[in-house]
């Protein structure tokens, strides 16, 4: 009797499952649920976005060179500050430009004197000649004075094309003293920040020498560094979305892909990799992308270059402007 009653109990046990073995297979199923929601979700929405954090900001900076030599008489800026287009950033000693158009100024009163002298010449030598002329057939007058009389006439002429070349030179030289004297004031190419300033007052510089840089912040862009594996569907034109390490997540820029580099960085390497050896690894190479900012979030939120950003491009439009 109690063997039955032994047998039925096991029985029942196998029968019924404890709460421990209930509780494993609801977690089961959560675990499977949440998976295949995952799976869905990656494949019709995560999928289509392509991200990385190997991104930076960069911008086209304005280079400010002299075009004239010179010793520096003021420096108007600092690093850091924010200057408009037009303003005045250094300015050059204009002693020797001024001497320089005041001399092209008399060389050409000079030669317009020598115009009008060379004229009065011609015209009384057009004269002579035309009266010899008409007594030349009389005998009046011999054939040598004749002569001379046609020499005076050419030189008259001669003298006259002398003078207008001088006036021309003249002219010439003004003009390039009075566009070197506008360069001895050397203004802000842009708007944007100066930076790199090595400028001081005092210093002799000659033409072309870097003096400071203006960075436009307001055009700043992005150039995102993207795993080749990453860039099968993404195309010009496509929207993305960024945040800086600066602000974090907070703020969002929206970007544009403007288009990609003709090389990976390694390509264009001072020292580029020489994979034909025998030993050899391959590594995954990055692409960069250049990503267009809005200028009106970038004027409410300033960005600096060379500072981190995270970048994600959606991938839906495949239509490339």
């Amino acid at each position: 009797m109690d063997a039955e009653n032994t047998a039925a109990g096991k029985t029942t046990v196998k029968k019924t499952d404890s709460p421990r073995v209930k509780r494993l297979k609801i977690l089961g199923c959560v675990v499977i649920l949440c998976g295949i929601a995952y799976g869905l979700y990656w494949y019709f929405y995560a999928s289509h976005f392509v991200s990385t954090d190997n991104a930076y900001t960069a911008t086209e900076v304005a280079q400010v060179t002299p075009s004239v030599e010179g010793i520096v008489q003021q420096v108007k800026v600092v690093d850091t500050q924010t200057v408009k287009q037009g303003d005045v950033l250094v300015t050059i000693d204009d002693t020797d430009t001024r001497l320089a158009l005041q001399q092209a100024e008399a060389d050409a009163a000079h030669a317009r004197a020598e115009l009008a002298a060379a004229e009065s010449d011609y015209q009384r030598a057009a004269v002579d000649l035309k009266r010899r002329n008409a007594l030349i057939s009389l005998g009046a007058v011999s054939g040598d004075e004749l002569t001379k009389t046609q020499n005076a006439y050419t030189s008259s002429q001669a003298a006259i094309q002398a003078a207008k070349a001088a006036i021309a030179q003249a002219e010439a030289r003004i003009a390039q003293a009075k566009v070197d004297l506008s360069r001895t004031v050397i203004r802000a190419p842009v708007d944007g920040t100066v930076a790199k300033r090595t400028v001081q007052i005092g210093q002799k510089v000659s033409e072309g020498a870097p003096l400071l840089v203006v960075v436009p912040v307001s055009e700043m862009h992005v150039d995102a560094n993207f795993k080749e594996g990453q860039l099968e569907k993404v195309r010009t034109g496509q929207k993305a979305e960024l945040y800086s390490d600066l602000y974090g997540k907070s703020v969002i820029y929206h970007g544009t892909v403007e288009g990609f580099s003709g090389g990976t960085g390694s390509a264009f390497a001072l020292i580029p990799a020489q994979n034909a050896t025998g030993n050899w690894i391959k590594v995954v190479q990055r692409l960069p992308v250049r990503i267009k900012l809005d200028p009106e979030e970038l004027k409410a939120y300033p960005l600096q270059v060379g500072l981190s950003m995270t970048v994600t491009i959606d991938t839906r439009d495949n239509t490339p402007e």
